[in-house]
């Protein structure tokens, strides 16, 4: 985790103190279950409960220092437990093994990382729906290739984004419901030591579902699939950072990042104003995805468990979290601040002359009895010269002139199919798709 690109609130999810806790509280409640079962004396479970509410402080230094020794971090955990609770102590972890417990506390983690996530997607898409709305007919250029194809508006470019955030978001929801599962069932996962009723106390208590079989470890095809959602939704950032990336350059200019008071842009050369945020996210983006192929190998883990996993879960499970969720919040910020500029648009689509509208040219030429091969070659063939003049000749100008074109379609006819509303005629629909009944 690297402090520059981390917010406080996802950052604190997986700091040892949190963990520890976490871990305090299964081995609690799990004693608590074993306690009502008879299998151990009340008193232990209160004597814990008691200790905990006198004084719930973790001591990591402490911790630590019996784990240079033990060279086990759960044993070291229950042995610092056991010093400052004294005798009862001896009665946690009944039945249980380490993977109960950082296998269900891992969980506890994801899913409270999945709940800032999901409110992160939920600012983005309001602001990405605010942003649809105000240019929801400001005509723009549509590309492919990079090149200019048929006119779209800016705000269909936002409402495409608001419908993959919205999968993004619907993805996460199942992820989260996917991976959080809890495991308190033993050596091997048979429950030889402990019973089933434990693990579905400990789950209750930590709103968690129980794993129907965990082995010893749960299943990491759950956390492949929940940081393979992460990386999902790193790549829609990506998408959407470099759309804005692509319209801020000099030759496009259609929209820029937000560019503060005293903000510069280069140490050369003080002209510069660069999209430094959007290339930050694609940045970052290749940083959660790091987290996808080494989230899927650990999915094969040897017979009942190893700890193969143990080691990459340590990096990626905060990286990638919190890096998603910086990278959320700055993209909220760069969409709500970015400057939009709806005359540099229209210049650039109106540029090269007209050869926006020479699909509707071709099949009016085909409705009026010419044949699709032929009316490709009489638009084609004029709609090169005004590409080769960069935009100086008109095509409407150049088919208007043509005697094979003129012959299917009368100048006025030619003229009305250079309409620029005709391309927006949808528009309502589509959004009525995306947004629903929302004016």
């Amino acid at each position: 985790m690297v402090p520059r690109y981390a917010r406080p609130q996802m950052t604190a999810i997986w700091e040892p103190e949190a963990r520890f806790k976490i871990w305090f509280e299964i081995e609690a409640h799990a004693t608590d279950a074993l306690a009502e079962l008879g299998v151990v004396p009340k008193s232990a479970a209160k004597a814990l409960w008691d200790w905990w509410t006198t004084n719930p402080t973790i001591d990591v230094a402490a911790i630590d220092a019996i784990e240079a020794v033990t060279k086990h971090d759960v044993i070291a955990f229950l042995t610092w437990v056991a010093n400052n609770v004294g005798d009862e102590a001896r009665f946690m972890h009944q039945g249980m093994t380490s993977s109960d417990v950082l296998d269900t506390c891992l969980n506890v983690q994801l899913t409270r990382a999945a709940d800032i996530l999901l409110a992160d997607l939920d600012a983005l898409l309001e602001a990405i729906k605010r942003r649809a709305f105000e240019h929801k007919l400001t005509p723009t250029i549509g590309r492919s290739h990079g090149i200019h194809a048929e006119p779209v508006t800016f705000g269909l470019k936002m409402a495409e984004a608001y419908a993959e955030f919205s999968r993004c978001k619907v993805r996460l929801q199942a992820a989260r419901a996917d991976v959080a599962t809890c495991a308190i069932s033993g050596a091997v996962g048979t429950f030889a030591n402990i019973d089933p009723k434990v693990e579905a106390h400990v789950a209750e208590k930590l709103g968690l579902t129980v794993e129907p079989v965990s082995t010893q470890v749960i299943p990491r095809d759950r956390h492949a699939m929940f940081f393979a959602t992460l990386g999902v939704i790193a790549s829609s950032i990506e998408r959407l950072a470099v759309e804005v990336r692509h319209l801020q350059r000099t030759e496009v200019l259609e929209a820029e990042e937000y560019f503060s008071p005293g903000q510069k842009g280069s140490s050369a050369m003080p002209h510069k104003r660069n999209p430094v945020l959007t290339e930050n996210l694609t940045g970052l983006a290749r940083v959660v995805r790091a987290a996808v192929t080494p989230a899927l190998e650990n999915v094969a883990l040897w017979h009942e468990r190893d700890i193969s996993h143990s080691s990459v879960e340590r990096f990626f499970g905060p990286d990638a979290t919190i890096t998603l969720d910086f990278a959320l919040a700055r993209l909220t910020g760069v969409i709500d601040k970015l400057l939009v500029y709806p005359d540099r648009m229209a210049k650039n689509m109106n540029r090269m002359g007209g050869l926006i509208h020479s699909q509707r040219v071709l099949l009016a030429l085909t409705q009026a009895g010419c044949s699709r091969e032929d009316s490709y070659v009489l638009v084609q063939r004029n709609a090169m010269k005004v590409w080769e003049s960069d935009g100086a000749l008109s095509l409407l100008d150049l088919l208007k002139g043509d005697a094979d074109v003129t012959a299917h379609l009368s100048s006025a006819q030619l003229e009305a199919l250079f309409d620029l509303d005709y391309h927006l005629k949808h528009v309502d629909t589509i959004f009525m798709r995306v947004f629903g009944a929302t004016s």
